[in-house]
Parts: C-alpha cells; sequence; structure tokens
C-alpha cells in the first residue's frame, strides 16, 4: 500500500494530498477542491498546491495529527517520499463559513513554512483568519473539484468589501515575515494592490508585472526580479540569506507597498 501510494505522489503530487485527506476525514469532508495559481493561470514553477477542504465539523486532535504527518510525507522538498511540489492545505467547518459572516475561522492549515514547527510536534489548532476571504472566493468562482461537492454548492458568495477589508488585515503578519520570506511577501503585497485597485484577483507574477509598471528605481527592479524567480525565470536563492543585501531595499518596497493598498482602499465615508 505504502509503496503504491508513492509512485502515485511521484507521478502526481496532488494525487498523494487527496489520498491523505480521504484516508483521514473519509465522510468528514463534504468536499475539497484545488484553487490557488494552478486554477488562476496554472502552476508556476514555485508555485504551492493550494486545496481547501470544507469540513462537516471541526477536526479531531487524532485528525490533527494524521494530517500533519501524511501531508509531511509528500510535501515540499523536504518531503519524506522524496522531493516534491509544496501543499498547502486549509480546511474550515461549513457551519462556520455558511451563512458567510467576517472574519471567518480557519480550522486547520498545513504550510511548509510551518514544517519545522510540525516536525516539532506542533498541531495546527483553529484560529480566525480575515484572509480566508480571499481563499474562498477564488475556490468558490474556479476551484476544481477533487472530493465531493463543488465548492459552488458549499460556499457563499463572499463580498468583495470583506475580500478588500482583508487585504489590510494580512498586512501585519506579512511585514512580520518580510525577512524570512522576502519574495513571497512582496508578491503577496503586490496583488493585494492589484485586487485593491482593480477588484480583481491574478496570480502573483501577474500582479507583479502589473505592480511594476507603476513603480519606479529599485522598487521596480525588485519586484521584476520577485516575479521572475517565481515564474522559475531566474534561480531562486537556496535560503533567505541570499535577501539580506537586498533587505533594506526589500522592506521600504514592501512599505511603499502598503501605502499603495491603503490609499486604494475604498473610503468608507462615500460609500456610507
Amino acid at each position: 500500500m505504502n509503496g503504491d501510494v508513492s509512485n502515485v505522489q511521484r507521478a502526481d503530487p496532488l494525487a498523494a494530498v487527496v489520498d491523505v485527506v480521504r484516508r483521514v476525514l473519509a465522510d468528514t469532508a463534504l468536499g475539497a477542491a484545488l484553487h490557488g495559481s494552478a486554477v488562476l493561470g496554472g502552476l508556476r514553477p514555485t508555485s504551492d498546491v493550494d486545496v481547501l477542504v470544507i469540513s462537516s465539523r471541526s477536526l479531531i486532535a487524532a485528525e490533527r495529527r494524521a494530517l500533519v504527518s501524511g501531508l509531511l510525507e509528500v510535501s515540499g522538498h523536504r518531503a519524506r517520499r522524496g522531493p516534491a511540489r509544496p501543499v498547502e492545505l486549509a480546511v474550515v467547518v461549513a457551519r462556520d463559513i455558511r451563512p458567510w459572516r467576517f472574519p471567518p475561522p480557519l480550522d486547520f492549515m498545513y504550510g511548509e513554512w510551518l514544517r519545522d514547527a510540525y516536525e516539532a510536534g506542533e498541531v495546527p489548532e483553529p484560529t480566525p483568519s480575515p484572509d480566508l476571504a480571499l481563499l474562498l472566493t477564488v475556490a468558490r468562482e474556479h476551484g476544481r473539484v477533487l472530493v465531493g461537492q463543488p465548492p459552488r454548492e458549499l460556499l457563499d458568495p463572499v463580498p468583495m468589501s470583506d475580500v478588500r477589508a482583508s487585504l489590510g488585515l494580512q498586512i501585519p503578519g506579512l511585514m512580520e515575515g518580510l525577512e524570512s520570506d522576502t519574495r513571497n511577501v512582496l508578491l503577496t503585497l503586490a496583488r493585494a494592490w492589484r485586487t485593491q485597485a482593480t477588484g480583481e484577483i491574478v496570480p502573483k507574477d501577474v500582479a507583479a508585472a502589473w505592480a511594476a509598471e507603476r513603480l519606479r528605481g529599485e522598487g521596480r527592479r525588485l519586484i521584476q526580479l520577485a516575479g521572475a524567480m517565481y515564474r522559475g525565470e531566474v534561480e531562486e536563492p537556496p535560503d533567505e540569506a541570499a535577501w539580506r543585501p537586498h533587505l533594506a531595499a526589500a522592506r521600504a518596497l514592501a512599505e511603499q507597498l502598503v501605502g499603495k493598498i491603503e490609499a486604494a482602499a475604498p473610503d468608507e465615508r462615500s460609500t456610507a
């Protein structure tokens, strides 16, 4: 059994993720859908495989541990069965998101940026997550069914006002991670600016190109570099140390992007 799954994982990482979801959650998963870059223009070389699971109830401790264990096997360059594309798997409980209210709670999250904590024994617990407004919008509008019911049948539409509000609420966490995840933070801020300004949700490299047209100097060069790394056109530095010579400029760019996001936010007084 393990050998068969390992072979599937090497041939199709997404199939391995679906296998983990089916094994651990069984009938608890009302639906699971592929979302993110895979459905917004296609996976880039550094893209995560983004999967959303809608559950009939909150996960119990044993299920949380089993999900983490299964995903550590098949996710990222440190996958226990050999290098694979990184996985980001989010679980939401149906009653927490329907009817819709903001901000919604996230029941479980697996992401490679948390691998060290998972390997040390930490298990994801429920937490408020404004970021879900954007994630659920993409999943509902573009998600590809992997298990169970389609996301359109399980998710209410998210008001664009809540999507826009979530963009501002994610800024503190992004800025905290700037030094350790520079490329991704800059690209996420560029996408937030694009969404805030236009109401469109686009892939990160598309947002980077859009931002580059509106930036000048070192900021323009850095966002173009981040976009090129995301597309695999420029080799990604092996660790955060490679960004350190650019960190002051990256922080200045991040602060500039935050200003752009805030300036593009609708004036609540004008819509009252």
